[in-house]
């Protein structure tokens, strides 16, 4: 396993050799696009290639945990922590497609950015952030877990705000940044919670999981929760999830990086890699599932008014986030995984086929102005097979894992969460098909001037096209002769205490065929209304469909509550307690002093050496006289 630390630090070579070679470019040596694309894909696709690997050792041992020492990092009396990573399910099958995934999307990336100014400083950025991730994920502790946390986070910033001369990309950037570095307070005062209950013992993952029987409920409850504050932040869940939609600002395949494969899933993957404590306290697990439920909800419904094919995509993600912590929150944390891994696929698909119709359309965003184009075959079959997908329409990958998160819902006696998240699979599939019959069905004339994508992109789509009808099988439930691979695989990885109900075949047959029909419904709506679409005059709106229109003003609501006080209190403290108050005590003291030394301290300090021996015999006289009346005394 001694490539493990090769697998996580190559991205982050590459990503340094790219920004070496890029300060050369700009110092006078030139050095082609061609060179800066070799040099950008190289690591991501070693880094598949020893993933993939790291993934068949495991499989082959699954319940295996191998920790790989790289160096001792810290020492401080007893506290220790190494740099080190911890091998085992759960890390494999993450690493597995994180890997995968992210090496198609920077193939795909040379030609989508082709030619732009940027080039090179993209692909050191992306393959940083493909680092971060696999530190993330490898991590052997939580502190090198929350390196690759912020790590991931920093990259977001520059890749969100990529094209910086765009003020509105530069506040996406911030905003990205701000909002998840409230997430990571709540994230840090768990994991110092977690290190003062039971540190001493060890700090990596398995030592805490040895060790959390020593932990008061009362304890875990409080380090889960804050835990939960940094998965709800990195994984854009009510109420800090309004970053995900701006963070479309940076270029397209840098959204499906963020949504498909690394950053957003991050906070899934905390939660169930610490499952050793949530098992414990599952009332944590409830709230976060509810969490989970109304985030799924609120996403869809915001979705079916947004216009911007970017950030339909982005509620969308928002939205099965928002089912992944259903399943991790109910206990199920094999499912949620489950869902993470369809999810990979079918929404990188989405994002990179939505970038190709960009690129075809010369950087248009509005699906009503996409105009009739199933000229673009090669982009118009792997965007249906990916709204299929994550319509949960069978036997595309989406259908198995999101069916698996309702019936594991049900079963578990959370009927109000099912409710929501049924109705959720309907309004999926009603937005999805809502952009995919306005991009590609639309009844005006195709556009005069499509620009082909070029081959670079569009054999990516054909890739993660196998992936998106394939994946789900991995995760193929009895009721269908298969054996849940995916539930098997991470048993030894993963903690299971909650209690789930025996569902029968029937029962599960028609909870099945109930999900099924609703998104069926879901798809007949979006049919009626947008399929061969002709505008129609306008109709006014009512107050609702203004407030889902403008995302229930949550932003504005933001604003008003937290940056409008901030910014008001920082212009008294610079304009009244700092100018008026500080800065005059600090100057008036400056000039006083300056009067004493002028006027007093001049007298004394001269420069005539005559006026100095008058001083010390002065001082000598006086010290001689008081010496001379404390002997008498």
């Amino acid at each position: 396993m001694g490539f493990v630390s090769l697998l996580v630090f190559l991205p982050f070579i590459g990503g340094t050799l790219i920004g070496v070679a890029y300060l050369a470019h700009l110092k006078g040596f030139k050095i082609s696009q061609k060179i800066f694309s070799l040099l950008a894909i190289w690591a991501p696709l070693a880094s598949a290639y020893l993933g993939a690997k790291l993934f068949l050792a495991v499989y082959n041992d699954p319940a295996s945990a191998i920790t790989v020492k790289v160096f001792q990092w810290i020492e401080v009396g007893d506290f220790t922590i190494n740099l080190s990573f911890y091998v085992d399910s759960l890390s494999a099958l993450m690493t597995l497609f994180v890997t995968f995934i992210a090496a198609l999307i920077h193939i795909y990336s040379i030609g989508y950015m082709n030619k732009d100014e940027g080039f090179a400083k993209f692909f050191a950025y992306m393959n940083l952030f493909l680092g971060s991730m696999l530190m993330l994920v490898l991590a052997d502790n939580p502190i090198l877990m929350f390196m690759g946390w912020e790590g991931v986070g920093a990259c977001s910033y520059l890749l969100i705000a990529f094209y910086y001369k765009d003020k509105a990309n530069v506040k996406a950037g911030n905003k990205a940044f701000i909002i998840n570095r409230i997430g990571d307070f709540g994230f840090v005062v768990g994991m110092l919670t977690l290190y003062v209950v039971v540190g001493k013992y060890g700090f990596d993952f398995a030592s805490l999981k040895a060790n959390a029987f020593l932990i008061p409920e009362y304890t875990i409850w409080f380090i889960t929760l804050f835990l939960f504050v940094g998965a709800a932040g990195k994984s854009a869940q009510i109420p800090l999830y309004t970053w995900l939609p701006d963070a479309m600002a940076g270029p397209t395949p840098v959204s499906a990086l963020i949504h498909a494969a690394t950053m957003v899933t991050a906070g899934v993957y905390m939660v169930a890699r610490f499952s050793f404590l949530y098992a414990e306290v599952p009332a944590v697990g409830e709230l976060i599932a509810y969490v989970g439920a109304f985030t799924a909800l609120v996403a869809a419904i915001i979705a079916t008014k947004q216009t911007d094919i970017k950030k339909i995509l982005a509620y969308s993600t928002m939205s099965q986030l928002g089912y992944m912590f259903i399943a991790v929150g109910i206990g199920a944390y094999s499912t949620g995984i489950f869902h993470v891994f369809t999810h990979a696929f079918f929404k990188a698909l989405l994002f990179l086929g939505a970038g190709a119709v960009i690129y075809a359309l010369h950087h248009e965003q509005n699906i009503f102005k996409m105009n009739n184009l199933k000229s673009l075959k090669i982009v118009y079959f792997p965007m249906l097979i990916a709204t299929l997908a994550i319509a949960g329409i069978p036997p595309f990958a989406g259908f198995f894992s999101k069916d698996e998160i309702l019936l594991n819902t049900f079963a578990s006696g959370h009927f109000l969460i099912y409710a929501m998240a049924l109705i959720t699979a309907g309004l999926t599939s009603y937005y999805m098909f809502r952009l995919f019959f306005l991009t590609f069905h639309n009844r005006e004339k195709s556009h005069a001037h499509i620009e082909q994508p070029p081959l670079i992109m569009t054999s990516i789509l054909v890739i993660l096209s196998v992936g998106s009808v394939f994946a789900g099988f991995a995760g193929l439930p009895e009721i269908f002769g298969g054996s849940n691979f995916i539930k098997s695989f991470l048993s030894h990885s993963l903690v299971y205490k909650a209690e789930f109900a025996h569902v029968s075949h029937s029962l599960e047959y028609i909870l099945m065929a109930l999900a099924i029909g609703i998104s069926l419904a879901g798809i007949f709506v979006a049919y009626k209304r947008f399929f061969r679409y002709k505008e129609q005059s306008e109709l006014k709106e009512n107050a609702l469909v203004v407030a889902i229109k403008n995302k229930f003003f949550v932003d504005e609501m933001y604003e008003r509550a937290f940056v409008v006080p901030l910014v008001n209190t920082s212009r008294f403290i610079y304009g009244y307690l700092d100018r008026v108050i500080i800065y005059k005590i600090v100057q008036n003291s400056a000039v006083a002093l300056n009067r004493v030394s002028h006027f007093y301290g001049r007298v004394f300090q001269n420069g005539d050496v005559k006026w100095y021996l008058v001083y010390m015999l002065g001082a000598i006289a006086a010290i001689a006289i008081y010496l001379e009346g404390l002997i008498n005394v």
